[in-house]
């Protein structure tokens, strides 16, 4: 009796998630969603072109370091970066004592809390110390960007296009959705998901003098800081590609091994 009320049960419920899906696909059809602002004009991100693309890419150190001062001359006055440490900062080709340094000048000072007394303080950061949060003054809160490349989908080239993104509404979308109008103190950007943002154009050209001598244009600076947090965000993706590439070497081999040693043993079962 079990055996057979077993496959009954299952057969039901395939059943009713046929017709579920059934339903909900002739609704779909039947019923469009409406056109909006949002379905006609997003758009995606950009191709770019990053050294780190593809199995073999690699970072480029010199556009890390670019990233970096992008991040800390603009992004850093209202977005935290709390995964990271300054001691990660030697991956990018900085000296212990640059290092040393980069955490000492930091702007946020590190907090200190005494249990005795209760009182809390500041104290130069180390290189053992995160990059402090940023305690933002507006409305609103800025998302911490250590991870921002892997919490969006294709990361690097949402951050670049995103900030490269900010332009005047076009009229053909005011004349079809007039209701879609950006509001008072928000900035259209057609690669953010509802159009309108509250963060203001960063960068703009020569917002910052690149120590290696690279002209500082919107694209240029976008691109750099994309590299760079795509770097916080996967700090070892180097390593993941190399020891990817060895593991599949390793099976490529076993398979042939593998392969001629049952030719071999078969060879006289003829």
């Amino acid at each position: 009796m079990v055996r057979l009320f077993g496959p009954l049960v299952g057969l039901f419920f395939a059943v009713a998630l046929l017709w579920s899906f059934g339903v909900g696909a002739l609704q779909a059809i039947r019923e469009p969603e409406p056109a909006t602002a949002v379905h006609e004009f997003h758009l995606h991100p950009k191709e770019v072109e990053f050294s780190f693309n593809g199995v073999f890419g690699k970072f480029d150190r010199a556009q890390l370091q670019r990233g970096f001062q992008v991040y800390k001359e603009v992004c850093a006055n209202c977005h935290s970066l709390k995964q990271v440490a300054f001691r990660n900062l030697t991956d990018l080709g900085y000296s212990e004592a640059e290092v040393k340094a980069i955490a000492k000048q930091w702007g946020t000072k590190a907090k200190t809390f005494d249990p005795k007394t209760g009182e809390t303080g500041e104290r130069d950061n180390t290189p053992a110390d995160h990059f402090p949060p940023v305690y933002y003054a507006g409305s609103g809160s800025p998302p911490d960007l250590s991870l921002i490349t892997k919490a969006r989908h294709e990361g690097p080239e949402y951050v670049a296009s995103l900030l490269q993104g900010y332009q005047d509404q076009p009229a053909e979308l005011i004349k079809k959705f007039p209701d879609a109008k950006t509001p008072d103190g928000l900035y259209y950007n057609p690669y953010f998901a509802n159009l309108n943002i509250s963060m203001p154009a960063p960068l703009m050209d020569g917002q910052v003098t690149y120590a290696d001598g690279t002209k500082a244009t919107v694209k240029q600076e976008a691109e750099d800081v994309a590299a760079f947090l795509t770097w916080t965000a996967e700090p070892k993706l180097e390593k993941r590609k190399q020891t990817g590439l060895a593991v599949l070497g390793f099976l490529l081999a076993a398979t042939i091994l593998a392969y001629l040693a049952k030719k071999n043993v078969w060879a006289n079962k003829h």
